[in-house]
C-alpha cells in the first residue's frame, strides 16, 4: 500500500451540490431558491424567531412581571464559617474576602444562622438574619451593622 492509492470509503464523501449549473441539472435557472421574494436574493439572512411575518410568539404572548432595577444582592455568610476565626477578632467583609470566604462583596455581606458558633467575635456586616444575630450573640459577640 502507498499513499497515492489511498482512496476514501466508498460513499463516505459526498460530492457538492452545483446549483445554477444549466437545466440538465434539476438544479438550473433559479438554482433551488424558487422565484422572487427575499430567500431568492443574494446576501439574505432571516432572523432567529421569524415566524414568516406572523405575530412572533414573544408578542402574542402576554406580558408579565417587572424587573426591580433597586435590587440588591448580598453575598451569603453562614455563622458555622465564621468559627474558622480566633476568639475576640473583628470579622469585617474586606477580611472575609481576604479569607476567601467570599469571592466578592456584591451589594454587601449578609450573615445567615446555619450552623453554630463558639467563639467570641466581632462580626461587622451590611444585614443580619434574626438567628444568625441571635447566635453571634449567645456566644459572647457583637453584631454591627454598616452602611452601603
Amino acid at each position: 500500500m502507498e499513499l497515492h492509492s489511498l482512496t476514501p470509503k466508498p460513499g463516505s464523501r459526498k460530492a457538492r451540490k452545483r446549483v445554477g449549473r444549466g437545466p440538465g441539472s434539476g438544479h438550473g435557472k433559479t438554482a433551488g431558491r424558487g422565484h422572487k421574494g427575499a430567500g431568492s436574493r443574494s446576501g439574505t439572512t432571516r432572523r432567529r424567531n421569524f415566524e414568516g411575518g406572523q405575530m412572533p410568539l414573544v408578542r402574542r404572548l402576554p406580558k408579565r412581571g417587572f424587573t426591580n432595577i433597586f435590587r440588591t444582592q448580598h453575598v451569603i455568610v453562614n455563622v458555622a464559617q465564621l468559627e474558622r476565626f480566633p476568639s475576640g477578632s473583628e470579622v469585617t467583609p474586606e477580611v472575609l474576602l481576604a479569607e476567601g470566604i467570599v469571592s466578592k462583596l456584591g451589594d454587601g455581606v449578609k450573615v445567615l444562622g446555619k450552623g453554630a458558633l463558639t467563639r467570641q467575635l466581632t462580626v461587622k456586616a451590611h444585614a443580619f438574619s434574626k438567628k444568625a444575630k441571635e447566635l453571634i450573640e449567645a456566644a459572647g459577640g457583637v453584631c454591627e451593622v454598616i452602611g452601603r
